[in-house]
């Protein structure tokens, strides 16, 4: 087993033929295929279904161990070359949707300033897809929400963020100030689907309330809930940042006493160590959130101790 052979099954994975894996890695197909033959034959397992053309099991788990195998590998020559020179390379960084909208745009302001040879790629997603994809080695952070589920990620808290009622500016509920989270069981509303860490959140806040919000409409993925309310499809509990300055005449933020507000983290695998890229890309990410003036309305950044150090840590994704 060496790294060829793992890259050579990662990269058929990721572009779904051998003839496609071997243009991306810039050599012929033979080639491809006697590494990952040799690979399948040390492990005694069929590792991609040729007829299918997709993994099988065993290369599913192969694969998620050799993308951490790869990163690993990668991080060793950017640690080094770290030392003697500054910071280089790639760091992928995936984020949740309305908080790509406020700090992606300050991160890529950033990084080029602080280390102009890190090469920055911004993955927007869900937390139910960015976990996974920060487990397997495809992301190097991720910006989620909390908590995350499993062992395999831990997280830091960044901020919390309040959870408002978004209604229209003409409805009779935008003229007040805030609503109990009870009230909210008269109103459909398009909610997050169950078993997200949003859902989670809204769910364990009405159960010592005996209650249970009613769903219009249940939809994975914060923005498409946002655009969905702001198209007219119903009201929704949204985290602050959801409702852009623009949208803010049409539409009202309730508050909703009882509510605990959102807590968004930033994710990192538990086994391994982060490049020198994704640990400059750490320390801004902190940075950013420290500077509280700067923050959207309704953020508070995450306490911290004495010595200025985040004091929440979480794990997550078996």
């Amino acid at each position: 087993m060496d790294v060829r052979q793992l890259t050579a099954l990662v990269n058929v994975a990721d572009n779904s033929s051998f003839s496609a894996a071997a243009d991306a890695l810039g050599t012929v197909q033979s080639n491809v295929s006697t590494h990952v033959a040799r690979l399948e034959k040390e492990l005694g397992a069929v590792l991609y279904d040729r007829l299918a053309g997709r993994l099988t099991a065993e290369g599913e788990v192969v694969v998620a161990r050799a993308r951490r195998v790869i990163a690993e590998l990668q991080a060793i020559s950017l640690d080094v070359a770290a030392l003697t020179h500054e910071v280089s390379g790639s760091v992928r960084v995936g984020m949740i949707g309305t908080t790509a909208r406020w700090l992606a745009p300050r991160i890529v302001a950033l990084v080029p300033q602080r280390h102009p040879r890190v090469q920055l790629v911004v993955v927007e997603g869900t937390s139910t897809v960015l976990g996974p994809q920060l487990a397997s080695g495809q992301l190097d952070l991720a910006v989620l929400n909390l908590p995350v589920p499993g062992h395999d990620v831990s997280a830091e808290l960044l901020f919390e963020e309040e959870l408002v009622l978004v209604v229209p500016a003409d409805d009779v509920l935008a003229r007040r100030s805030e609503i109990s989270l009870a009230e909210l069981t008269d109103l459909d509303l398009i909610l997050p689907i169950p078993g997200t860490a949003f859902r989670d959140e809204l769910d364990s806040a009405c159960a010592p309330l005996g209650i249970r919000l009613r769903p219009r409409v249940e939809i994975d993925g914060t923005r498409l809930i946002a655009s969905l309310t702001f198209e007219g499809y119903g009201p929704a509990v949204l985290p602050a940042t959801a409702v852009p300055a623009f949208l803010r005449d049409e539409w009202r933020m309730v508050r909703v006493r009882d509510l605990p507000p959102r807590r968004v983290g930033v994710a990192q695998r538990t086994r391994g160590l982060l490049s020198a890229p994704a640990r400059a890309l750490h320390g801004i990410l902190h940075e950013l959130v420290r500077e509280a003036q700067d923050m959207p309305d309704r953020l508070r950044p995450a306490p911290a101790d004495a010595d200025g150090n985040r004091r929440t840590s979480e794990t997550g994704y078996a």
